[in-house]
């Protein structure tokens, strides 16, 4: 606010649901299989997600959408976009509903990044805008792609600090298993208008509606946290009045790493260990949480990494055990 700027934000928190064992143990069978916007009957969760809003409206959100997701058994409910700590507020709130709801009915619902092996996880894709009063700062109806210097600048701030910022978006070891090629999660720091391969999409509407989507953060993250971080790095972007690299409007998954190279285009961390090490590297990052959470976020995710490796996992006892 110090720069005359309100953050608008939205989040599209995907989330499983999955039974239980008759002695109400979770199991990852999911309760359906059905897919992408697929109705009753196929999409056994129509019932659930109904309550799930009907609760929601009672509690006053505004909610925009709700549908079956791509996966078996994964659904996604969109709430109206608001005002960064708003969001916040209402996304935590959101997950204790869904969390009750789907207890009610016999479900687990999880928002685990990547609960299945081999099918889509879930992500938590948040679109966000700076606004001065009650104009968008991001759109200008001149400029190239409508979009004004303010919000190239700080989708180049996002950029820039994604990788940074990433082990707070993304705070599980799971999450990295979430962040690979071929399941619309993006691996690629790059920004396109259309294309979802790249880490920030810039969706069609403009006017009050402009804005971009960044697509790495998980529903595990601390919104509050991913948030901050989010405006950290975009803000950084337009103090510094960064000049955007050029948008991607291919398929990254299918270029060559020389042309890679020729957009600037990096990879995400590929594991916790990893993300880890660029958040210590990023000061911006780092100064957006201050030293006493950076410190104890640290020391926390260091331990998980930590007893993580000392697992012997079932992958290991398969391709391992008789071999050697």
């Amino acid at each position: 606010r110090g720069l005359g700027f309100s953050m608008m934000a939205g989040c599209e928190a995907e989330f499983f649901l999955f039974e239980k064992s008759p002695d109400g143990t979770p199991i990852t069978s999911t309760h359906d299989s059905a897919a992408y916007f697929d109705l009753g009957p196929v999409d056994k969760g129509e019932e659930i997600r109904r309550v799930i809003v009907e609760q929601l409206v009672e509690m006053g959100f505004e909610v925009e959408a709700a549908h079956h997701e791509v996966a078996a058994g994964q659904h996604e409910i969109d709430f109206k976009y608001a005002d960064a700590l708003i969001t916040a507020d209402n996304l935590t709130t959101f997950k204790f509903v869904v969390r009750n709801v789907a207890n009610r009915y016999g479900f687990l619902a999880s928002f685990m990044p990547k609960p299945i092996l081999g099918i889509a996880g879930s992500g938590m894709h948040t679109h966000q805008s700076l606004f001065r009063g009650k104009e968008n700062a991001f759109f200008d109806p001149k400029a190239q792609y409508q979009l004004s210097k303010t919000a190239l600048s700080y989708i180049e701030g996002l950029l820039q600090h994604a990788r940074g910022f990433c082990a707070i978006t993304n705070p599980l070891i799971n999450s990295y298993k979430r962040l690979v090629p071929g399941f619309e999660a993006p691996v690629n720091v790059a920004w396109s208008m259309r294309n979802r391969s790249p880490l920030v999409r810039i969706p069609d509407r403009r006017g009050l509606g402009t804005r971009c989507e960044l697509r790495m953060p998980d529903p595990s993250c601390n919104p509050y946290l991913a948030l901050t971080v989010q405006l950290a790095a975009g803000l950084d972007g337009v103090e510094r009045k960064l000049k955007a690299r050029e948008p991607v409007n291919r398929n990254i998954f299918t270029m060559s790493y020389r042309d890679r190279r020729k957009y600037r285009i990096d990879e995400l961390p590929r594991d916790l260990h990893e993300a880890l090490e660029q958040f210590e590297k990023d000061a911006v990052i780092k100064a957006a949480l201050g030293e006493h959470l950076t410190e104890r976020f640290l020391e926390a995710k260091r331990n998980e990494v930590m007893q993580y490796n000392l697992q012997v996992s079932p992958w290991e006892i398969e391709n391992y055990l008789g071999r050697y």
